[in-house]
């Protein structure tokens, strides 16, 4: 499962969690503007937006869990499973694009969340794999610029397209049920609670931090959604980079899975395998792994992105610590 979100002080930032049992290889990839996008059913696009995000490079082709690119605009497939519906069928007055080639299709031609919709109005997703060992995702996306957020959603009535004012996506359930479930939790608060329990009944706070009673803290992805909400739009930090990026980590650290506490029906574990931030303003992507938290980042614009191949950076993923009186 996964947790996607945005945040904004100076500077414009959108990241997210990879949490899975295993990695199929996750780079920082860099999509020059003259790399050949190679579409099933559109053909080839050679002139594009850069971008740059966190994927799995499958026979010389991106395969981008979250990107952004050089406009700052970003995008994030997070697992959707039982409820992502693809078509089967070729629409010919339609784009007719697959499940992977979603977030290439939308970051390669869109500047901003509103030049998306209207993309998305003439798109038909299909179930067409990208190949016999990597088979279609069941996906919904979270779209966002520096103006606003959405949510996307393939599913057996159509395609939904909702506006994200919270500016977080997890996975199940559908995100205007996500939204719906927050209701539930009117009552909280940053702040210290007010006795309303009875009338005459003297009642005091006896520690810090009840006004976030009944905040879900398990792994679900409701419960996820409803943490992440609570700690993005609440959270301060100043307007400077590394105070933002500290803030950004710390946000999604609120929903990080921690190896042992989720384990599936074969033994394997559920974890963090990443957690990303990239300041979509700038273009830089930031980074930390399950086993290394120190931030490592890419900057897109050291790299010639009028360029024709990937540029791509394997994770690291071991611990690096710094001896202070070494």
């Amino acid at each position: 499962m996964c947790t996607a979100t945005t945040y904004r002080t100076a500077d414009f930032y959108f990241g997210r969690t990879l949490d899975y049992e295993f990695s199929y290889g996750d780079e920082v990839t860099v999509t020059p503007r003259n790399y050949p996008f190679h579409f099933r059913k559109k053909g080839e696009v050679s002139t594009h937006y850069a971008m740059i995000g966190m994927a799995c490079v499958a026979e010389g082709y991106p395969l981008y869990y979250d990107a952004v690119n050089e406009k700052g605009l970003g995008m994030a497939g997070l697992n959707f499973v039982g409820n992502a519906v693809y078509s089967d069928i070729i629409i010919e007055e339609k784009d007719n694009i697959a499940q992977f080639e979603m977030i290439p299709w939308i970051l390669c031609q869109c500047a901003t969340v509103r030049e998306a919709r209207a993309l998305l109005e003439r798109i038909n997703i299909t179930d067409e794999p990208f190949s016999d060992a990597l088979p279609p995702a069941q996906l919904h996306w979270m779209i966002a610029d520096d103006v606003e957020t959405v949510t996307v959603e393939s599913v057996k009535e159509g395609l939904r397209i909702y506006d994200n004012p919270v500016g977080v996506l997890t996975n199940n359930p559908p995100f205007d049920e996500q939204m719906f479930a927050l209701k539930n939790y009117m009552q909280l608060s940053a702040k210290p609670p007010v006795n309303t329990f009875a009338p005459g009944l003297e009642l005091e706070p006896y520690s810090r931090g009840m006004g976030a009673i009944g905040l879900p803290g398990d792994l679900s992805s409701q419960s996820r959604f409803v943490r992440a909400v609570f700690t993005r739009m609440n959270s301060i930090s100043g307007e400077g980079e590394q105070e933002s990026i500290s803030q950004f980590f710390h946000i999604l650290g609120s929903v990080d899975q921690q190896r042992g506490c989720c384990v599936l029906d074969d033994g394997r574990c559920e974890m963090t395998l990443y957690t990303s931030c990239c300041n979509a303003s700038r273009g830089i992507y930031y980074y930390t792994t399950y086993d290394n938290h120190q931030i490592t980042a890419v900057d897109m614009h050291r790299e010639n992105l009028d360029g024709e191949k990937l540029v791509h950076y394997p994770t690291i993923r071991e611990e690096q610590i710094r001896l202070q009186n070494g």
